[in-house]
């Protein structure tokens, strides 16, 4: 017979920056029982035997009013204290008892005094509650949104027979946060099925439940002035952040290049030991410089691999900073700057506290602006014979570099020729880096109004553009120079000596 009920109770959430106070919801409800068909059965009955003649009408206004309990339509409001039609009854007697209906209404307001007050007696040193209470939880978590709850109930009993605990049911709860968020449940009908309510006890009444929004929509006017005062607090915030950042560029002086480089340690792979963490320091050139505060180090933190196909990667995802700034003492010089470098060394710790070096590398800075991916390979020392290996391998440990530059070229080093002859290295893995680059220069901004020929190399092409064409065509030649010895190894000799004879004859 409730085949046509909604089953869908959920709960249904909406956002408003109306106040609360000003819902309303009307609550329609209709007695869906064998008795309740059967009454409208023979009502249908009574009025077509009317229309007939054959019965008066007091039998009718009997049926009518026996069937005046089967239906009833209420709009409430908000907080609104509605109390069952047998208070009155109650009150008149003397020794009555309060409903279950009323007594939980009479709670609700004092459920507030029945909480009982922290004692101030614990000791400082217990800090941790490790069994907190529910409601511990809400009063003392730091992101405590305060929640009004609202709870709808009907006494499903019939006239006279009021205040059965197993007529009285639950039919909506409404609960509102200081966000504007209203939590429903179950959802408004909105044109579905009512919902199937039913009562306890012996006889089970089955009831169809129907809730509508009837809130007064907001008016014209009304509606007008809120989006101009909204408009004009926007406007008001708009005008605070440009007074914080101001309506001045930030422009470094003359002659000066600034470089801004925000960096990420992505990942390691290929290493032989796992725990990996990264050592590393920004090296700055001749007529670079930084502000005193910034640090130009750092240290990652301890990274366990993760096995990617035939490699153990371990992802950093370590972020970095530094600000740089170029300024060319003689002006006349016409050789090309060097860019800042960025050594780093690959270190692994054990369980035991036992730290091994994995490898060293370096990284130029990139001279062009933008985003960089970028990947270092690395070596470390190896010492001949096997008790260092042993020595790594037991009790950690393993030769080290004094000077992090020597893995390019040393800072120190005035010579011609530097000599690594006898130098024992092993390949180890590989380093990747993210990095952002930032130049910015006056010279940039007066590349487009100037007419006249610029003197020096940083004012030329806007800055660096020259230098780094430069060092894009270095780079070029040494990638295929090392393609071409690795090519040149992997033949054959027998090929090798057939090729260099075919060339000799040829040029004969």
């Amino acid at each position: 017979m409730a085949d046509g009920c909604s089953t869908d109770t959920g709960e249904a959430a909406y956002r408003s920056r109306d106040a609360v106070k000003n819902l309303t919801i009307k609550i329609h409800i209709q007695r869906f029982t064998s008795t309740a068909a059967l009454s409208q059965h023979l009502q249908q009955q009574v009025l077509t035997q009317q229309e007939r003649g054959g019965i008066e009408l007091d039998t009718l206004n009997s049926q009518a009013q026996s069937d005046g309990d089967d239906e009833e339509e209420l709009v409430v409001g908000w907080q609104e204290k509605l109390f069952s039609q047998d208070s009155q009854s109650m009150v008149r007697q003397v020794k009555s008892n309060p409903t279950f209906l009323a007594h939980r209404m009479a709670n609700v307001r004092h459920r507030r005094q029945d909480r009982q007050p922290v004692d101030s007696t614990f000791p400082k040193s217990r800090l941790i509650t490790w069994e907190p209470s529910e409601d511990f939880v809400k009063t003392s978590h730091v992101v405590n949104t305060p929640v009004q709850t609202m709870h709808i109930m009907g006494d499903m009993g019939p006239l006279g027979k009021l205040g059965q605990k197993e007529k009285e049911c639950l039919l909506c709860t409404i609960r509102a946060d200081g966000n504007g968020v209203i939590t429903i449940k179950p959802d408004f009908n909105k044109g579905k099925e009512p919902y199937r309510v039913e009562t306890e006890g012996e006889k089970r009444e089955v009831w169809r439940l129907t809730l509508e929004n009837v809130s007064e929509g907001i008016r014209p006017e009304e509606k007008e002035r809120e989006q101009r005062m909204y408009k004009d607090l926007y406007v008001r915030h708009k005008d605070y952040l440009n007074s914080l950042v101001g309506q001045d560029f930030e422009m470094p002086p003359p002659g000066i290049l600034r470089l801004l480089v925000n960096g990420e340690i992505d990942s390691a792979k290929g290493f032989e030991y796992d725990n990996l963490y990264v050592h590393f320091f920004l090296e700055l050139p001749h007529n670079w410089s930084t502000l005193p505060f910034h640090s130009l180090s750092g240290v990652t933190q301890t990274c366990r691999t993760k096995t990617i196909g035939k490699d153990d990667v371990a992802f950093f995802s370590y972020p970095f900073s530094f600000e740089a700034f170029f300024r060319r003492e003689d002006e006349t010089e016409e050789s090309l700057p060097q860019w800042p470098v960025l050594y780093f060394k690959v270190l692994s710790l054990d369980f035991w506290q036992r730290y091994r070096n994995e490898g060293y590398g370096y990284l130029v800075i990139p001279s062009t602006r933008g985003k960089h991916t970028i990947t270092c390979h690395t070596w470390r020392p190896l010492q001949t014979g096997t008790v260092s290996e042993l020595r790594r391998f037991f009790i950690g440990g393993s030769p080290e570099l004094e000077d992090y530059s020597y893995v390019r070229v040393p800072g120190t080093f005035k010579g011609e020729r530097l000599s690594r002859f006898g130098f024992r290295t092993q390949t180890t893995g590989s380093v990747t880096f993210n990095l952002h680059c930032i130049q910015h220069a006056r010279a940039f901004v007066d590349a487009s109004t100037l007419k006249k020929r610029r003197q020096s190399v940083l004012d030329q092409l806007g800055g660096f553009s020259q230098q780094g064409s430069v060092y894009n065509v270095l780079e070029a030649f040494q990638r295929a120079r090392r393609r071409m010895q690795e090519a040149r190894e992997s033949l054959p000799r027998d090929l090798i000596n057939t090729t260099a004879q075919q060339n000799s004859e040829s040029n004969a």
